[in-house]
């Protein structure tokens, strides 16, 4: 065993130019990284930059440093998808082959909204692909008023539902069942979503509306083991933070954190950096890149919400020991500057830095799965039959 901790922090979104095949999906010429940073070329990223970000990308005012702290390299989606689960499955050793379904287009079948209503006595409304600030705006006051349900998709494979958190007009136990529902029924081949998402909020009028960070994902269970299984059979602790235990529906995980905001999620990850009493990996989601600013097509507010990582990341680099690697990456693109509000099909970073490593550019890699191959091989455990992968920790000297 090399490192005795490994820190993977994905930064949600975060992609950094268009993957090969980016014309299938719909994406050419999407660059989530570089358009944010042509967007905003006052932006600070200081410790991003000592890693070697921008020498890894060209990044408007952003310049490349002499000596990067770290190793830097582009990884390619193996998967078929651009969404969350099959990105962060793929990290740990499960190639997707069918992408999820989504139903953007007209919404989701009657018959499963009939069942729907039937089986958790809410009539629904709305029903349509939107934003999940606008449809309460627009639906909210009328749940209030006769206590519907709010469902509706977006540009990923989600079905999810609003509820007041107030148990007079809705309430969180009572939205939570209605998603364990929606889970049951959304598991047939031909509804099959990725995720079924509680989405609480308060308030009581337009404008006023706030989603709370009450949210529950409930995701289809991988389809086979992953390298997180593995450390987990083998007496390694597995420490998730944000919603990696929601991605991954608890397999393989020890110990859960939730997180309220990616700023928090970035605190947990540092208190348990301060600590010496585990052994094997961390593994942390930051979604508000995502689902603030990539979805709702903000580049502004994702600029900014990379600089709050940015100063974070600086508290947690003098915290790690000589014994810890870091490695930063994300999960899919989602370009705030690209038209429609999906995922964008982008290759990502690999940034992986530890006390005494020399750093600089290594080959590009044809899978997100190298990352599972390399924790699988610092810590002596094989990757689960059926995974993809190669190691990289040869590299890391």
């Amino acid at each position: 065993m090399r490192f005795k901790r490994i820190f993977l922090i994905v930064l949600d979104s975060l992609g950094m130019g268009s993957a090969r095949d980016a014309a299938d999906f719909g994406d050419s010429g999407a660059d989530t990284w570089g358009h944010i940073a042509e967007r905003n070329p006052n932006m600070k990223v200081p410790n991003l930059q000592a890693l070697g970000m921008a020498n890894l990308k060209e990044l408007t005012g952003i310049l490349p440093v002499e000596r990067p702290m770290g190793y830097f390299l582009r990884l390619n989606e193996a998967s078929r998808g651009k969404d969350t689960m099959t990105g962060h499955w793929e990290m740990m050793g499960l190639r997707t082959e069918k992408p999820f379904i989504t139903f953007t287009e007209h919404g989701f079948p009657k018959e499963l909204i009939r069942e729907l209503e039937e089986r958790t006595g809410h009539r629904v409304i709305g029903n349509k692909a939107a934003s999940g600030t606008e449809i309460l705006d627009e639906l909210a006051e009328e749940q209030i008023r006769d206590g519907s349900m709010i469902v509706y998709t977006s540009a990923d494979s989600v079905l999810q539902i609003c509820g007041h958190e107030d148990d007079r007009i809705f309430g969180l136990q009572e939205l939570y069942r209605c998603c364990e529902i929606a889970r049951e029924i959304t598991m047939r081949d031909e509804w099959r979503v990725g995720r079924v998402i509680a989405r609480p909020y308060v308030g009581m009028r337009r404008g006023e509306f706030k989603r709370t960070a009450n949210r529950h994902d409930l995701a289809v269970k991988p389809f086979g083991r992953t390298v997180l299984n593995a450390l987990k059979d083998a007496g390694f602790d597995m420490i998730s933070i944000g919603k990696i235990n929601d991605i991954f529906v608890g397999e393989g995980v020890t110990r859960a954190i939730h997180s309220v905001s990616s700023v928090n999620g970035m605190e947990q990850t540092i208190e348990e950096a301060g600590t010496d009493d585990f052994t094997g990996l961390c593994f942390v989601n930051l979604v508000d890149f995502d689902a603030l600013w990539g979805h709702r097509r903000d580049p502004k507010g994702y600029a900014e919400e990379i600089e709050r990582f940015d100063r974070k990341l600086g508290e947690l680099l003098p915290r790690l020991g000589e014994q810890d690697l870091l490695i930063l990456t994300a999960d899919h693109g989602n370009d705030p500057t690209y038209s429609g509000t999906d995922h964008t099909r982008e290759q990502v970073p690999m940034l992986a830095y530890g006390k005494g490593l020399a750093g600089g550019l290594l080959p590009e890699q044809e899978s997100f799965a190298v990352i599972g191959a390399t924790i699988a091989e610092n810590f002596g455990v094989a990757m689960p039959e059926g995974t993809i992968g190669a190691s990289l920790l040869g590299r890391l000297q």
